[in-house]
């Protein structure tokens, strides 16, 4: 494999377009469109941890209707060859299980191949909600925060 960079404005114009498609789809329960968009064979990791293939998501999404509306963050998308790999914020509002709504959020690393037939589609999903931050920020990470913040501040 080639060395990742940073996908240029058209490919990104088209993964954006793919993820976007995604989005409709989950909300929608369309079946035929997520059929599409992922590979047959997709690894695809919920936010708590379920494992599925991609017979297994759509099952999941046909009898659970889950998703209400996504959001996403600035995306990281970087490309080689055939291959993406897109890592950014995700925001899932959703219905929970016994009832009502429940709204998750977490980083998101997904990768897509585009096909011989020259689209894009996900082969591999993980979200990793956003919870106990054990270990805080590194001394560099305090550091850049400090300085945005300083230069947040109204002179």
């Amino acid at each position: 494999m080639s060395e990742l960079t940073a996908a240029d404005e058209a490919t990104r114009a088209e993964l954006l377009a793919v993820e976007e498609r995604r989005r409709r789809a989950l909300i929608d329960g369309d079946l035929a469109a997520l059929d599409e968009l992922f590979e047959d064979s997709l690894v695809h990791i919920h936010a708590p941890g379920l494992v599925h293939d991609k017979a297994h998501l759509l099952e999941h999404v046909a009898a659970r209707r889950a998703y209400l509306d996504m959001w996403r963050g600035e995306l990281n998308i970087r490309v080689s060859g055939d291959v993406a790999i897109v890592v950014g914020e995700l925001t899932n509002r959703m219905r929970a299980p016994g009832g009502g709504e429940r709204t998750l959020g977490g980083p998101v690393t997904q990768v897509l191949h585009r096909g011989d037939d020259g689209q894009w589609r996900y082969v591999s999903f993980q979200m990793t909600p956003h919870g106990d931050e054990v270990w805080g920020k590194l001394p560099s990470e305090q550091d850049a925060a400090a300085q945005d913040a300083a230069q947040e501040e109204p002179s």
